[in-house]
């Protein structure tokens, strides 16, 4: 049950993140959004800080999760998998996009959100580059992290440039570059 609250809550920030940007968290607004009172925001979270921190590991977990290995495919096709997963409707939305700006601009306002924002990024990157690593054994660990770097600019334009109107095509295309740079042998 308290682990239901707390969700709720976060999600109640990355929403109003999402639609009003910093100025709109409050403590009191998170409260009504996520349809509990005051008190029990209080009691899990310090302040606004500490809800946006919570709310930015939430969504490094979801971005982690993008490049966790599907155990039941080979390396290529588990690589394959995760290239695509960034291109899934869920993460195509207005607000789903809108909240990555957002997130991204705190990560520049706030030196503490930078650190988590970076975190996540490094950890994101490894996991990509380790499913690089696995379906090409040939490269070297430095070119994994390489093209995982390369890989992660591509996509975070392509969330940037859905935000202006999905191209179906073009998105297409960008899975399609990333699988490329991914799986070329040298």
């Amino acid at each position: 049950m308290d682990s239901d609250r707390q969700a709720r809550i976060l999600e109640a920030v990355l929403r109003i993140l999402s639609l009003q940007g910093i100025s709109g968290v409050s403590m009191r607004a998170v409260a009504r959004e996520a349809g509990v009172s005051l008190g029990l925001v209080n009691y899990y979270y310090e302040d606004k800080t500490s809800l946006i921190r919570a709310a930015l590991h939430r969504i490094e977990e979801q971005d982690v999760a993008l490049v966790e290995p599907d155990l039941t495919l080979g390396p290529e096709e588990r690589l394959r998998a995760a290239l695509k997963r960034v291109a899934d409707p869920e993460f195509l939305t207005t607000e789903y996009l809108s909240l990555r700006l957002q997130l991204w601009a705190l990560a520049q306002a706030h030196e503490e959100f930078e650190r988590v924002n970076a975190t996540a990024q490094e950890r994101y990157r490894a996991g990509l580059a380790a499913l690089i690593q696995a379906a090409r054994p040939a490269l070297s660990p430095a070119e994994c992290g390489e093209r995982a770097a390369d890989i992660d600019v591509i996509q975070n334009g392509l969330w940037l440039t859905a935000l202006l109107g999905l191209d179906r095509a073009a998105i297409g295309r960008s899975v399609a570059r990333c699988e490329e740079i991914a799986l070329a042998e040298t």
